[in-house]
């Protein structure tokens, strides 16, 4: 498995999975499956990556969960193989949405609940806000990889004050 050799790039997207909300050792998962030449199956992220089978399987499931990996079988073999989308537009799309789902949304749940409870303009206000982001968010995990790629690269020009692009 080629993930082995590049222990670096293991060792940064356990340390980006971390902060994106993931495990250490789903970020360890994920640089592997994401750049090995044919897909691997848990075994060899077992042996490459020097993971125990407990915590390559916990892993799994939590990269399935997080929709940045997909199971795929090779005929007449029983192993599961797993591979990650090579866009990574794809997986920044697939990270927002998640962080949307799973952090946002329920902050802003609370936020009405509370808003309800007491009306306050301070917390409507906030309510407001944390909804545009919200949507923002959302809006940005709808599109095509290739859509934000060009959304964020024109958005990038504007704040720069190139509005050649625009």
């Amino acid at each position: 498995m080629r993930a082995a050799r590049q222990p670096e790039l293991s060792n940064l997207f356990a340390d980006l999975a971390q902060r994106m909300g993931l495990s250490r050792p789903a970020g360890q998962c994920f640089a592997a499956i994401w750049r090995a030449v044919s897909p691997p199956c848990a075994d060899d992220l077992v042996t490459g990556l020097g993971l125990s089978r407990s915590n390559v399987s916990t892993a799994l499931k939590e990269l399935r969960q997080w929709g940045l990996i997909d199971l795929t079988r090779t005929p007449g073999d029983r192993k599961e193989y797993f591979q990650a989308p090579s866009d990574p537009w794809a997986i920044a799309r697939q990270i927002m949405a998640e962080r949307q789902r799973r952090e946002l949304a329920p902050v802003l749940d609370r936020l009405y609940a509370i808003e309800a409870a007491n009306p306050d303009a301070r917390v409507a206000a906030l309510c407001e806000v944390v909804e545009a982001f919200s949507s923002w968010t959302a809006g940005l995990a709808r599109l095509d990889p290739s859509e934000l790629a060009d959304h964020v690269d024109r958005r990038t020009l504007n704040l720069l004050g190139d509005d050649s692009e625009s």
